[in-house]
């Protein structure tokens, strides 16, 4: 007999840790999107154990609280909007546990598109001015290239700058 009653305490237990992982959860997904791993990672290092982790992920996904999809087109969108290129989205999306083959079709800009992306960047930080010389024509390629977008078009912006003294779209 204490043992049947021992099992449903431990049942009861495993119910409410499951409830306080969705509520955390919850509250997290309630400021911003959060991949399903970001949210592995944050229940876990709040000390939920894996099976609950998972049961509360598998919960949330089920209900639509969760997507991985909506992720995806949240950072993206963001991330854009911050002047970052390609490469940085990639990287940042693999950090939180994002395959890069369910990447939208949002990333597959054409070239054209990316310079025009990477001179807003450029003209945000800088302005429209044209480069004083070489040293601050390497400043502004080193900038783009860190911002993740590709050398050849962080160079096609910079030149369109400096070729034109605005820039091409």
């Amino acid at each position: 007999m204490a043992k049947q009653k021992d099992t449903v305490g431990k049942a009861g237990g495993a119910q409410e840790a499951q409830e306080l992982a969705k509520e955390q959860a919850i509250r997290l997904l309630a400021r911003r999107e959060h991949s399903r791993t970001e949210l592995q990672r944050k229940l876990a290092a709040r000390g939920h154990a894996a099976e609950v982790v998972e049961a509360t992920l598998a919960e949330l996904a089920a209900h639509g609280l969760q997507s991985d999809a909506r992720f995806i087109e949240s950072y993206v969108r963001s991330a854009l909007a911050r002047g970052h290129g390609e490469r940085k989205i990639r990287a940042g999306l693999r950090e939180r546990g994002i395959d890069c083959h369910l990447l939208p079709a949002g990333l597959d800009l054409s070239g054209v598109q990316w310079r025009c992306r990477a001179a807003e960047a450029m003209c945000k930080r800088f302005g429209q001015t044209q480069p004083r010389d070489r040293a601050d024509e390497a400043k502004r390629l080193r900038f783009l290239v860190n911002r993740g977008f590709p050398y050849e078009v962080a160079n096609a912006a910079v030149a369109s700058i400096r070729t034109a003294g605005s820039f091409e779209s």
